[in-house]
């Protein structure tokens, strides 16, 4: 559920800034992209081991994927220049995310004294900066 409500709102989000700035919505498509990789993989996961089969857990995952289309189309035709909109939806997706990582994903890690997830969290920083300062 929580992840849906990540990527509901950021594709819907995406398709409109897709319909005003496309420089900035591909910068987004790329950061909601590698950002989702991961998220999809453990989902996948997640099924496995509650004793789906590889099959039955891409049946249920590929709709999922279908439907972000259909709110990044939706977001494009219905949101474009809803700046005030659009952001108040990508709020509500960093919400998610935040709810993901602190319920989910947080109380699992058992990494002591390992430096990756915080280098990875600030090379992607540095990476939305470095995409901001090339658009601009």
């Amino acid at each position: 559920m929580a992840m849906l409500m990540d990527f509901i709102p950021e594709a819907i989000a995406l398709g409109a800034i897709f319909s005003t700035d496309s420089k900035t919505g591909l910068l987004l498509a790329l950061f909601i992209g590698i950002q989702n990789l991961p998220e999809a993989y453990n989902s996948f996961g997640d099924l496995l081991n509650s004793g789906f089969s590889p099959n039955k857990a891409m049946l249920i995952l590929i709709p999922f994927s279908l439907a972000g289309v259909v709110a990044a189309i939706a977001g494009y035709l219905l949101l474009a220049g809803q700046q005030q909109l659009v952001a108040s939806l990508m709020v509500f997706s960093a919400g998610a995310i935040l709810y993901i990582v602190f319920q989910d994903i947080a109380p699992m890690a058992k990494l002591k004294n390992h430096w990756t997830p915080a280098t990875g969290a600030t090379l992607g920083f540095m990476l939305g900066m470095i995409g901001e300062k090339i658009l601009s």
